[in-house]
């Protein structure tokens, strides 16, 4: 599989009946703040806002494994669904997995309770990762996704979903680990231990993200989203020089379709303008990078001139008193005055015992903003 035979062609086009083509989205307060722009309504959604908060989610989950549910079109539709209805959000984020398109190459994985994604085997020496390069995500089996997708933009109208992969680094971590890691000792000494085999591991999970985002896109997500969970643990140097260009490789399956793409990853204050990089070089034209808790949002638009922000309440707040926490929600508005654009957001994904009557009370503060 290579870049090549996935990417969008020259003269590549949304379809008719896709929401920014038809007009259903292409207005929505999300997508314009994404394109640069200061809609009326400040528009908030929140990572991890389909899932474990929500009583309603774990009734229509129960006795049903996590990659399972992904893929399950009714399913992972009613759950992408299930927050816009109760909190009025101004997105819906596709209910799935960053290691689904794994699984659906063939890789052996499996989402462990109370541990995290957990694979059959750590992919260490330059055999594992040829043995794995071979697999291919062939169309066919992105159909339960494309699904998913169309039965949730069905019922969305014009509220815009945001589809979502996991950055090369992060997926190629997981790979080399084998289970969730601190410190991602592994990946870190294969990329300068064996930098031929780290650069065909991350040009295939590039590949894989971009496949997965881009059956989104067509089935009719209006942005996209590439979470890095674990660039955080990177150095600038390492980054720019062994990462940066396979997540461009992953963002530019969807560059030349003409949706807005959000970067985001956690723990990367010190990369948020090499992200901003990446966006470029892919050749997304309307981008915007998420900032987490770590850095407020007047200090990332100072280092990122022009650039619309995503951001960056912190998750930690949400259990705090609603004095507390409105007065922080206030604060990061009025940071996030200082980008063109601003989409209010967490600085990370929603605590699973989070109040969900608490996240509806956010968004309502957000709109009265």
């Amino acid at each position: 599989m290579n870049l090549a035979t996935l990417a969008p062609s020259a003269g590549a086009a949304l379809p008719a009946d896709h929401p920014l083509v038809d007009g259903r989205t292409a207005t929505a307060p999300l997508i314009r703040a994404l394109r640069g722009d200061r809609p009326e309504r400040l528009p908030v959604w929140f990572m991890r806002q389909a899932g474990r908060s929500l009583p309603e989610y774990r009734e229509v989950r129960q006795g049903i494994g996590m990659l399972d549910s992904c893929l399950r079109p009714d399913l992972a539709s009613e759950i992408t669904l299930q927050p816009v209805r109760r909190h009025g959000v101004d997105a819906g984020i596709f209910f799935s997995d960053i290691m689904v398109p794994l699984k659906l190459a063939g890789v052996g994985v499996d989402i462990a309770p109370g541990v995290g994604p957990v694979m059959d085997q750590p992919y260490r020496t330059a055999d594992d990762v040829e043995r794995l390069v071979a697999a291919t995500l062939d169309d066919d089996a992105l159909a339960p996704v494309r699904e998913a997708v169309a039965l949730t933009v069905a019922e969305l109208g014009t509220t815009p979903l945001i589809g979502f992969g996991g950055a090369p680094f992060t997926l190629a971590a997981y790979l080399v680990e084998g289970r969730p890691s601190r410190d991602h000792l592994a990946a870190r000494t294969m990329m300068h231990g064996a930098p031929e085999t780290w650069s065909r591991l991350v040009s295939w999970t590039a590949d894989i993200t971009g496949a997965f985002l881009r059956a989104q896109v067509e089935a009719g997500a209006s942005a996209v989203q590439l979470f890095d969970s674990w660039a955080g643990s990177l150095s600038q140097a390492d980054y720019t020089g062994r990462v940066a260009g396979a997540s461009a490789r992953a963002l530019a399956h969807v560059a030349g379709l003409g949706v807005p793409a959000i970067h985001f990853g956690t723990g990367t204050g010190h990369l948020l303008g090499a992200m901003r990089d990446v966006l470029a070089s892919a050749g997304v034209a309307k981008h915007a990078v998420g900032v987490d808790y770590r850095t407020p949002l007047d200090e990332a638009a100072e280092a990122l001139p022009g650039v619309p922000l995503q951001g960056n309440v912190d998750p930690a707040l949400l259990a705090a008193p609603w004095p507390v926490l409105e007065a922080h929600v206030r604060d990061v508005v009025a940071r996030g005055a200082a980008a063109p654009a601003h989409v209010l957001n967490l600085g990370h994904g929603v605590p699973p015992e989070t109040d969900p009557a608490v996240l509806t009370r956010v968004v309502e503060l957000a709109h009265s903003l």
